[in-house]
C-alpha cells in the first residue's frame, strides 16, 4: 500500500510548531504534498532531512505561496512550474516522477496551489490564466496515461455539497461558474477522477478548510477545496480516501485538513 497526503500546510514552519511533525511520525505518508510552504528551499529541507527526496518550487514573493513534494520513493525527475517568468505564477506548481518499488513503474504527482482571487479584481485575471495553463498541463497528462495523482489546494469548490453557505457564496471566488466550468472541464472532458470526492460520499462534505475566525470549525461551516485527483488508472488501484478533520480547534496544525489516499500499488 502507497500512501499519499496533500496538505495547505499555511506556513510549514507554523504546522510544524502546532505539531505537523508528531502527524507525520503518526501516519508516516510515503508522499507528502505541501502547498503554501512559505519558506525557502533550505528551511524545507530542514523539515525533511535524510530519507525524502524532495521537489520545492518557492514563490518569488517572500512569505507567500511556495509548493513542495516530499517522497519516501526516490525521484526520477523533477519539472517545476507552469508559466514561468510571470511572479504570480510561482510556488504553485511541481511534478515529480517517482520510482515505485519492485519494479512497478513510475507515479507522476503534483502539487499545486491555486490563486484565491478575488471577484471583481485583476487577482481573478492571474486565477483565470493560472486555470488555462493548468488544464494545459492536465490535458498532457491525461493523454499520456498511466499513474498520475494531482493534489492540492485548488481554491475552487466545485459544487454545492463542496461549500457550508452555497447560498452565500455564489458570487464570490472560489465558487463562481467561471471557476467551477473549470473543474466540469477536468473531469467530464479530460477524465480526471475526483477521489475525494468518489470515496466521500454524496455530502454534504467532507470539507477540508475552515476559517480561523469565530466558530467555523466548530460549526463545520467549511469548504471542499483540497483535492487529490489522479488518471483512471490510478482511480482504479484507490483503496481509501479520507479527510483527516483535527477533533479541536486548538490540535490544528493549519486551517486545512490534510486528504490522505492509499493505494494498491
Amino acid at each position: 500500500m502507497l500512501t499519499i497526503a496533500t496538505a495547505n500546510v499555511n506556513g510549514i514552519r507554523a504546522a510544524f510548531k502546532r505539531g505537523m511533525g508528531g502527524w507525520i511520525d503518526t501516519r508516516k505518508p510515503d508522499v507528502l504534498l505541501l502547498q503554501e510552504v512559505r519558506a525557502p528551499d533550505e528551511i524545507l529541507r530542514d523539515f525533511f532531512p535524510s530519507g525524502w527526496d524532495l521537489a520545492i518550487e518557492p514563490s518569488e514573493f517572500k512569505g507567500r505561496a511556495g509548493v513542495g513534494i516530499a517522497s519516501r520513493l526516490p525521484m526520477s525527475a523533477v519539472r517545476v512550474g507552469l508559466g514561468r517568468g510571470v511572479p504570480t505564477n510561482t510556488g504553485r506548481w511541481v511534478e515529480a516522477d517517482l520510482e515505485l518499488p519492485d519494479g512497478g513503474g513510475t507515479l507522476t504527482v503534483v502539487s499545486a496551489y491555486l490563486h484565491s482571487g478575488t471577484a471583481g479584481t485583476p487577482s481573478m485575471d492571474d486565477k483565470y490564466a493560472f486555470l488555462d495553463l493548468a488544464t494545459a498541463r492536465l490535458a498532457e497528462l491525461a493523454q499520456r496515461g498511466g499513474y498520475a495523482v494531482v493534489g492540492g489546494d485548488l481554491n475552487i469548490a466545485h459544487r454545492n455539497v463542496d461549500i457550508k453557505n452555497w447560498k452565500g457564496n455564489l458570487k464570490a471566488a472560489g465558487f463562481l461558474p467561471e471557476e467551477r466550468a473549470y473543474l466540469d472541464r477536468w473531469f467530464d472532458e479530460l477524465g480526471w477522477r475526483d477521489l475525494g470526492r468518489e470515496h466521500g460520499g454524496e455530502g454534504p462534505g467532507p470539507y477540508t478548510w475552515w476559517s480561523w475566525r469565530g466558530q467555523a470549525f466548530d460549526n463545520d461551516a467549511g469548504w471542499r477545496i483540497d483535492y487529490q485527483l489522479a488518471t483512471p488508472a490510478l482511480a482504479a488501484v484507490t483503496a481509501t480516501v479520507e479527510v483527516e478533520r483535527a477533533d479541536a480547534y486548538d490540535q490544528r496544525w493549519s486551517d486545512h485538513a490534510p486528504v490522505i489516499a492509499t493505494f494498491e500499488l
